[in-house]
């Protein structure tokens, strides 16, 4: 069971000259369920090497059982630390991809080709194709086979607009995900603010916030399952 996680490489947060990344808790959650079920693990970014980590999401308020495990974990460290770069990423060579959110995807894995590329060649082939937060930004201009979006008529979620309403970037993101998501055609549900939320349609995987973070993972490994591939 062979599993891809790509991650941001993008490190500014609009014009406001603060940082963003990708949130710490989306990467470690998943990371760890995947590393548990018994998974081969292999962490890519568009530029490769260090992936920037939203510096908020390294504040005290914000860390779980999963962040502070990753921070003792040398291997997760290591890989973290040499993330391969994305246009070396073959589709062949996983059965299943997963983005972490933070609002470092908005901007570059959003416009990413060779992004756009690997979730196009993967769904095609029927493997588990999720992303959690702002990740199902990723979709932006994805397309199915039939060159339609690849989210239309798909049950989705994502960040909502009322949650980046709460953390006052609407006016700083270049666009929104729940918006994104319903104007390429797709059938976007949310739960309360906060509250974890993970829908599954087919072998595309997407979660609204944080807190659904290792829903999702779990729901990719249950997909798997069905595959026989774990």
């Amino acid at each position: 069971m062979k599993i891809l996680m790509v991650l941001t490489s993008h490190d500014q947060l609009g014009n406001t000259g603060e940082k963003t990344g990708f949130w710490l808790e989306e990467f470690a959650s998943p990371y760890f369920v995947f590393k548990d079920a018994g998974a081969e693990i292999t962490l890519a970014s568009p530029k490769g090497g260090i992936p920037p980590i939203d510096p908020k999401s390294d504040e005290p308020d914000f860390q779980t059982d999963a962040t502070n495990r990753l921070k003792g974990d040398k291997e997760a460290q290591t890989a973290l630390a040499n993330t391969l770069k994305l246009p070396d990423i073959s589709p062949d060579d996983y059965d299943a991809v997963f983005y972490p959110g933070g609002h470092g995807p908005l901007w570059d894995l959003s416009e990413d080709k060779d992004s756009i590329a690997l979730i196009e060649a993967m769904y095609a082939k029927g493997k588990p194709v999720s992303a959690v937060c702002h990740a199902p930004a990723v979709f932006r201009h994805t397309k199915a086979q039939d060159g339609s979006p690849l989210v239309r008529g798909k049950s989705v979620t994502g960040f909502a607009n009322s949650e980046e309403g709460a953390v006052e970037l609407s006016d700083v993101v270049p666009f929104s995900v729940e918006d994104e998501l319903k104007k390429n055609g797709g059938n976007y549900s949310k739960a309360d603010d906060w509250h974890p939320h993970a829908v599954t349609d087919g072998n595309l995987i997407t979660g609204q916030n944080p807190a659904s973070s290792e829903a999702v993972a779990k729901e990719v490994l249950n997909k798997l399952g069905e595959m026989g591939k774990n």
